[in-house]
């Protein structure tokens, strides 16, 4: 099937007429198209945007609560269908498209929608001479630029607030993951989005993306994806003086302390290291055991790695399903080789898995468990993104914390002990914009999401996200 951009309301091919082969990973074939979008296509995006602008930020918050409502209304109409597109079109298993990303594009925009009734603004009474009242005006056209690893869960994280707040957005899913993008712009059709409002072209980063990057009309871009990738937008953005907000890699640290409830923290670590393949910026990835512990952790996180099932995303048995490219499951293995290179020990999985049949030809791997290494080689340095963790014994407190501060990025922490004075003390002292104490991805969308260091800039989520897509304005009156 051909997927279509989504400008000023109508499902329209790219203007070149040239299309890209979008594969399904479960089983390594082209199964549809996407259109090959460029400079011409944001442009018409971006005029539809501005036409649209006026009208639609003066709606009031109440009709755009209204449309807002609706479109999540029909994406729980059509959970099961966009489950089975979103597993079709990542390779990962139905069981987490079903009940993590479909659901929780839901409450995405949901969430907003109702935010936005809430999101109040600031006075400042001058004692005897004036009053400072804070406006929040929408910023105008804004660009979101989301990855493939949770498809429209991330696409709707950053179009709802953007359209909540009262802009017109162009936007662009990744090219790896596009089918749920797509079938988003036909509810947005049947929830009766005014046209220009929502545009979305797809295609590829360096053409398409840096487009809606450099358009001069495009006043704020918010990203999520590779730090590299990252690096390269804000070059060009910055000097332009846009609005950025950067969610970029991760390589996060689960400190494991010897007084915790171990099954829990050996549970929620099988979860946090291989949950969607390790294809999420907040899984752990370096996992520091406290020695008398050790042993016990290992042995135990290795065996339940080995039960995982491997293979047809659409069996409700499947934990882990085909990872998102043939070009990404051959990075994530590249690793696994350096791994061994750099002295460690492959204690499970490294390897690819053949699931047979239909499946033969998917981008398969098994889950995989590292020990031995040093924490300044690359593999602990350095984001694999897939299904690999490392394992290090500590000793200390201190030597924990050391151990965690020690790469360039500082996304998201787990820590797992039962004294709140040493998890108080750690929490603070972590360098990251994100810190678990006994749990893993418990997620209130109020609170701010983001990273430090090479993890990013900004933060998305809650009123976070409704100050970002606004511009304050100050207003005083003097008595």
């Amino acid at each position: 099937m051909d997927i279509l951009n989504y400008i000023d309301g109508e499902l329209v091919p790219a203007e070149s007429g040239s299309w890209l082969d979008n594969y399904d990973p479960s089983i390594g074939k082209v199964y549809s198209r996407i259109p090959d979008s460029g400079p011409a296509d944001v442009e018409k995006a971006v005029s539809a945007a501005k036409k649209a602008f006026p009208g639609w930020s003066t709606c009031g918050i109440q009709e755009r609560y209204r449309i807002l409502n609706r479109i999540a209304d029909l994406i729980g109409a059509n959970q099961r269908e966009l489950a089975e597109a979103e597993s079709r079109d990542s390779g990962k298993a139905i069981r987490t498209s079903s009940s993590v990303d479909i659901p929780r594009a839901e409450a995405n925009i949901r969430f907003f929608a109702t935010a936005i009734l809430h999101f109040g603004s600031e006075s400042h009474h001058m004692e005897g001479e004036a009053i400072n009242y804070t406006l929040r005006q929408p910023i105008g056209v804004v660009g979101c630029i989301s990855p493939w690893n949770l498809p429209l869960y991330l696409f709707t994280w950053k179009i709802a607030p953007a359209l909540a707040a009262g802009n017109c957005v162009v936007a662009k899913p990744s090219e790896l993951t596009p089918m749920t993008a797509f079938l988003f712009s036909r509810l947005c059709q049947e929830a009766g989005l005014p046209p220009g409002v929502l545009n979305i072209v797809h295609g590829l980063g360096p053409k398409a993306g840096q487009a809606i990057v450099e358009h001069p009309d495009t006043k704020a871009i918010s990203f999520t994806g590779g730090t590299a990738t990252g690096k390269h937008l804000a070059a060009t953005a910055a000097p332009m003086f846009k609005k950025l907000s950067l969610e970029l890699g991760g390589k996060n640290p689960n400190l494991v302390f010897a007084d915790c409830d171990l099954d829990k923290a050996i549970a929620t670590t099988v979860h946090s290291s291989f949950g969607n393949n390790g294809q999420i910026c907040l899984c752990g990835s370096r996992i520091y055991i406290q020695r008398p512990v050790y042993e016990q952790f290992r042995d135990e996180l290795v065996r339940r790695a080995e039960k995982l099932t491997v293979g047809n995303p659409f069996d409700e048995k499947t934990k882990l399903g085909a990872l998102v490219s043939k070009q990404h499951r051959e990075k994530v293995l590249s690793y696994v080789q350096l791994a061994r290179e750099e002295g460690g020990t492959v204690l499970t999985g490294g390897e690819t898995v053949n699931p047979g049949g239909e499946f033969s030809e998917g981008y398969y791997m098994r889950p995989t468990v590292i020990e031995g290494l040093p924490n300044s080689c690359r593999t602990n340095q350095e984001e694999i993104f897939g299904p690999v963790v490392t394992l290090q014994p500590f000793d200390t407190e201190e030597e924990a914390l050391e151990l965690a501060n020690s790469v360039k990025y500082g996304l998201s922490s787990t820590i797992w002990t039962n004294d709140i004075h040493r998890a108080t003390r750690l929490a603070e002292k972590i360098e990251a914009g994100i810190v678990w104490i006994n749990c893993w991805m418990v997620r209130d969308l109020r609170t701010p999401f983001g990273g430090i260091k090479n993890s990013g800039v900004g933060r998305e989520g809650g009123f976070e996200a409704l100050r970002f897509f606004t511009e304050p304005k100050n207003v005083c009156i003097k008595y």
